[in-house]
C-alpha cells in the first residue's frame, strides 16, 4: 500500500497484520479522491475505524489540514503513528487509540470536522448508531463517505443526505453530506 498523491505521493505505508483489517486498495483510494477532489483541501478530517491511517495519510498528503484517527487496536494506531512519520505529516495527525463508540460518546471529540470517512469491518453492519452520533461534530456542508460490503444497507440519519455511491466488487461507497 502506498500513498497515490500529493506531498506523500509514492511513499509506502505499512499495514496491519490481523485480518480484522482490510486495507483499501488503489482503485477504490483514487476514485474516493477523484469524487472528493477540492473538498480534501484544507479540510478537518476524521477517520473512523483508520486500519493503517491510509485514508487520512491519503487526505493530508492531498491538503487537508488536520486528520484525527480514531483506531481500537493498540498494534494498528502505532503503526499509524508510524505511517505519519514516515510520510511527515505526523504534525497534522492525531491518533484516538479506543473503540469508534467510545470516541463518539466522548467529550474530546475534536472538530468540527469537514470530512468524515467510516471504513468499520465488513462483519460489523450497525453503522447508523455511528452516522447518527456524527452530527453535532460536523461543520456546515460536511460530507461523510461509508466503506462497506456492498450488500450493506446504509440508512441516511436525519440530518444527512445521500448524493452518490460508487461499487467495486464487493466494496460500495456512499457519500452523504449535511443537509
Amino acid at each position: 500500500m502506498r500513498v497515490i498523491a500529493g506531498s506523500a505521493g509514492g511513499i509506502r505505508l505499512d499495514v496491519p497484520r490481523d485480518r480484522g483489517t482490510r486495507p483499501i486498495t488503489d482503485r477504490v483510494k483514487e476514485t474516493l479522491f477523484g469524487i472528493l477532489g477540492e473538498l480534501v483541501v484544507d479540510a478537518r478530517v476524521l477517520d473512523l475505524y483508520a486500519g493503517s491511517g491510509a485514508i487520512g495519510i491519503e487526505a493530508l498528503s492531498r491538503g487537508a489540514a488536520h486528520a484525527t484517527f480514531v483506531e481500537r487496536s493498540r498494534d494498528a494506531a502505532e503503526l499509524i503513528r508510524t505511517n505519519l512519520r514516515r510520510t511527515q505529516l505526523e504534525a497534522f495527525g492525531d491518533v484516538r487509540t479506543l473503540s469508534v463508540e467510545r470516541f463518539l460518546a466522548g467529550s474530546d471529540m475534536g472538530g468540527p470536522y469537514d470530512l468524515v470517512l467510516l471504513d468499520p469491518p465488513y462483519d460489523e453492519r450497525a453503522i447508523l448508531a455511528p452516522l447518527e452520533r456524527l452530527g453535532p461534530m460536523l461543520a456546515p456542508g460536511a460530507t461523510v463517505v461509508v466503506k462497506a460490503f456492498w450488500r450493506t444497507a446504509i440508512r441516511t440519519p436525519e440530518g444527512l443526505r445521500q448524493w452518490r455511491e460508487r461499487r467495486f466488487g464487493e466494496t460500495a461507497l456512499t457519500f452523504l453530506e449535511v443537509s
